[in-house]
This record gives C-alpha cells, structure tokens and sequence, in this order.
C-alpha cells in the first residue's frame, strides 16, 4: 500500500485529540444557534457517499458511524462519533462528492447545520471554526496516510498511463492504494474479483467499486466527483483561471472579501509550484515545504471562503467582446465572469532529441516527488535545468537515487539559481553539475535506460546508464486560450501594465482589456517565484473591486 501523499511520514490519527475533538458545553450550545436538534433512529443514514454539500452533525447523544466499503463489498467501520464529537473531512468545505458514509448505531440526538450554514458557523465563532478545521484536513491526511476510503490503482509503475493517473490523483490529494500487477500479492485476487484482464491495464477501482479501465484525466475526475459543473446562466464577480500560487492567491482575497468566485484549473491545484519536493525560501517556513503542501493549504482556504473549483477541465477560449466575459472550457462548458484573472501561468519546454516523444511518459518526467523518487530509487538520474526548479529536484533526488547529473547550457549555476542551492549543489557529494551541457541521445526499448551529452565548447560527449530524465528547462506560456483577446509579447506571455492613469481599476495587472487581469508566471515580465505570484494574486483584488465598482455605476 502507499500513501497518495508520501510527505505525511507521521501518522495523522495519532493526534487522536485534535483528530476527534470533543465539544465543551459551552461550545455545544453555540452551534445550537446555528443548527436544529433532532432524534436519530439506529441504521440512520444521515449522509452518504457520493454526496455534495452534505450536512454536519454533532452528537449530542448516541454515535454515528462513519463507514466506507471495502475493496471486497462489505463495510468498514473507520470511526464512530461519541457525544460532543462531529461528522465530516475536507470535502465538506470543497463541496466535492464524499468519501463516506455516516449512519447513526443507536437511538440519540445530534445537532444538524445544514451546509449552507457550516461556513457561517465558522466564520462566526472563530474558536469552533479553528477546531474544526484543524479535525478536517487531520482526517484527509489520515485517509491519504493509510490509503483508506479512495481509489485502488493497479497497474505497472513504469507505465506511462498508471503514472499519468497516480499523478493525478495524488495531486489532487485523493486517497490512493497503487497495486503492482507483478509484485503486489493483493493484484491478482483483486484482479479476479472486479474481473480485470491484464490487457485492461491500468484500472482504477473507484470506492462505489466501478472499475474504469486507463480512464481520461476528465473522466476520472468527473466519477470520482472531483469537479463541479456550472450553471452557464450564473455570472461571477470573479474567474480564477488556474490554480497556481498566483490564481489560488487571488481566489482567496477575492472569495474572503465578498466577491462570489469561481476557480478552473486544467490538472491540480498548486501549477509548476506544486510539482517541487521541497520549497526552502517562502516566507514562513523557515524548514520548508512541499509545493503539493503549500498548494493544498491554499486550496483549503479559498473554498472555506467560499471559491467553487472546476478540475480536470482547461480553459479553451475567453470572449472579450461583451461583458460579462465568456470562457469556454474543453468540455464545452461556458462560464461568466465580470472580472477575469489569467493565472494559467507556464509549463517546461521539451528538449529536441530524436526519439523524446517515446520516452515521455517512459522515463522522461517534469515533476520530482516522491513519486518519481520511488521510480528510480538507487539509478542513476539526470536534471536538465538551470533555475531553482531544477536545483531542488537535483537535491531531493540525491537523497533517493544513485547520482544525479545536473546539466545546464550556462558555464554555471549563479546566474539563475538561487545561492543556497547553489552551495548545496556544489557541496553534494552525489550531485555531478555539467556545464555547457546538452542532451544528444536518448537510448532505451520501452524504457529509457541511457541519455547522452554533449558539452558545446569542447565536443566531448558523455554516456551514462540513466532510467530517468529530469526536464526542466525554459517555460512556454500556457496562452493559447486568451491569444485572440490579449496582447502577447514575442514570447507568448500576457502583456500587462496601467493603461492610463486615470482608468477604473488602473493596475499593472490590468490587460488591454478593463476588467481582465494577468498574475504570475504567465504575465510579461514577472519574476517567476512563487513569492511573487502570491503577492500579485492578492494585490490584483483591490482593483477588481475598484473595476467592479465602476461597472456598477455605468
């Protein structure tokens, strides 16, 4: 079994108290205010999975069982609920489809709040809120540690779909069970049993026990309810287009100050960002983080503030011609917005090797986690890339691989790295850097199993035995959506700046077009640190709210 977020090292049930806190009476009583007592008959279900905005309940007297079902049929009692404790995980806040199921086990009494009123409740008393909070995302780590109450992935490590699909779900902080066809004992059994042929490979096993056979991203995402679907008559004060550390920034201030947001992101939340092992220079955690970890958290806070997110579904088109604006997705959904927040940011260019497109997929990766640390745990590996995303996937990696070869096309390191790193890189006795690098050749059958370089000033070529290509050079724009409706630079990425001083909502965020904003990586100019697109994300609101207002009074 493995943890769909292999960062949690501790087991989060651990900290029973915080897990399942206990309400004081006091406590009890103003929640009451918020909700409505009511009896409870045993074998009463008061939600189950699969549903969206289910209520909350606090056992005043009785329990409530929280059940999941098994990998064979049956059910799985995971927790039962005594007196003063509550029901629910981060899918409450998220208003994806839950994971569980809550049935009452004897005749009691619990305080309902319905949905619509939770956020209230927290927001309000901002001690229970805390509390509950805290329980919640403690409950999804405990589900992501222990693979309980997800998917099952069975499918070959090396494959380029099973790991399309674990990186997706893993991203996605979905609890995940991956079995090996070759090497879990469990795989065969559970083959037989939702009768998998190997030639069905890779499958997911959804927790309703459906069995969907090397499903697209969108699919996936859609039976497993991670996604919403939008009213197309709805219109929104903001679209956060990308969920980045620059669009998840603005989604936050944006739904935490009023304004009714909605968010769309193509994969998962937390972009290039999201992809880093380890995050050392953001402000605030002086031992560093995780970008998935990072990126979740700021998940959790938009939609506690009320952002409603789309996953799995890219952005096709922005129509500026007419307000409110229009962007269509990939599913031919449409959404309207009033204020517009281009957050798509940009993603790694592809090196011109004969044979590349092979290995994607086969041993060429864009992303260092423990994901791709456990692929190639002890081989040798090598890292394409001068910036600070490839000095931290270098470091990480030495620390699970054999030795990493660190190629750039620069005499060095200083000019495009962060110094900490640098030093680090320079000091790793399990880090090797090339300069005035470049790749050549790609070898291997179905896997890549040899890359080699050639150095540009002296010719020289060199051959390693390598299973694993770290590509992370460059960034190209993810701009095609929006290039009939804003000016790009020559290089594809969203010009910005005051169109004049006297414009509602002048910003140098602000596009040619009033009303629509560019943040982060994707905008001209910008300095591409996650830092910095959390700054602009949160400043751009203030002039939305000053556009918005000006709208108004037209």
């Amino acid at each position: 079994m493995s943890s769909a977020d292999p960062m949690i090292t501790d087991d989060p049930y651990a900290r029973t108290a915080q897990v399942y806190p206990r309400l004081s009476e006091e406590m009890m009583a103003r929640v009451r205010n918020y909700g409505e007592e009511e009896a409870v008959a045993p074998g009463q279900v008061l939600f189950r999975r699969g549903d969206r905005r289910a209520d909350f309940f606090v056992v005043v007297t009785g329990e409530i069982a929280i059940v999941r079902q098994s990998d064979t049929g049956g059910d799985e009692i995971l927790i039962t609920h005594q007196p003063h404790q509550f029901t629910g995980e981060l899918d409450q806040v998220s208003e994806r489809a839950l994971l569980v199921e809550g049935r009452s086990t004897a005749d009691g009494r619990v305080i309902r709040v319905h949905h619509s009123d939770l956020s209230r409740l927290m927001s309000s008393e901002p001690d229970i809120g805390e509390l509950i909070m805290r329980a919640f995302i403690l409950r999804r780590m405990g589900f992501l540690y222990h693979g309980q109450a997800g998917v099952v992935l069975i499918g070959e490590p090396n494959d380029g779909d099973t790991q399309r699909l674990e990186r997706f779900i893993i991203r996605n902080s979905y609890p995940l069970r991956t079995v090996d066809p070759k090497t879990d004992p469990a795989a065969a059994n559970l083959m037989e049993i939702f009768s998998v042929g190997e030639g069905e490979l890779p499958v997911v096993i959804s927790p309703d026990r459906a069995v969907l056979s090397n499903p697209s991203l969108p699919d996936l995402a859609d039976h497993l309810g991670l996604t919403e679907r939008f009213d197309p008559a709805e219109v929104w004060d903001v679209v956060v287009v990308g969920a980045g550390p620059a669009g998840l920034a603005a989604a936050t201030y944006a739904a935490s100050e009023g304004l009714s947001t909605a968010m769309i992101e193509t994969l998962a939340p937390g972009g290039q960002a999201g992809t880093s092992s380890k995050i050392e220079n953001y402000l605030g955690f002086p031992t560093g983080i995780s970008g998935q970890a990072l990126a979740g958290r700021a998940l959790v806070q938009a939609q506690k503030f009320g952002t409603r997110m789309s996953i799995s579904r890219a952005a096709v088109a922005l129509d500026c011609a007419a307000h409110p604006f229009t962007i269509r997705l990939e599913d031919d959904q449409v959404v309207q917005a009033r204020a517009v927040v281009v957050a798509t940011g940009a993603h790694y260019r592809k090196l011109d090797v004969a044979g590349y497109a092979r290995f994607e997929g086969h041993g060429i990766h864009y992303a260092a986690t423990a994901m791709e640390a456990k692929l190639c745990s002890g081989l040798d590996v090598v890292v394409v890339g001068g910036g600070n995303s490839a000095g931290q996937a270098a470091m990480y990696l030495s620390q699970h691989v054999g030795h990493v070869h660190l190629l750039v096309r620069g005499a060095g390191l200083a000019a495009t790295m962060s110094d900490y790193l640098v030093q680090r890189i320079h000091r790793s006795p399990r880090i090797t850097l090339y300069a005035h690098s470049e790749v050549t050749k790609l070898e291997g059958d179905h896997l890549l199993s040899g890359v080699t370089w050639t150095d540009r000033q002296s010719g020289a070529q060199t051959q390693v035995p390598a299973h694993a290509l770290f590509v992370m050079i460059g960034a190209r724009p993810n701009t095609d959506w929006v290039k009939d409706c804003l000016p790009l630079d020559d290089s594809g990425f969203v010009i910005t700046g005051m169109p004049s001083e006297t414009a509602p909502g002048a910003s140098p965020y602000e596009t040619s077009r009033p009303g629509i904003y560019a943040v982060g990586d994707v905008r001209s100019g910008s300095v591409k640190r996650v830092a910095a697109g959390v700054g602009e994300g949160s400043v751009v609101v203030q002039a939305i709210h000053a556009y918005l207002a000006s709208v108004d009074q037209d």
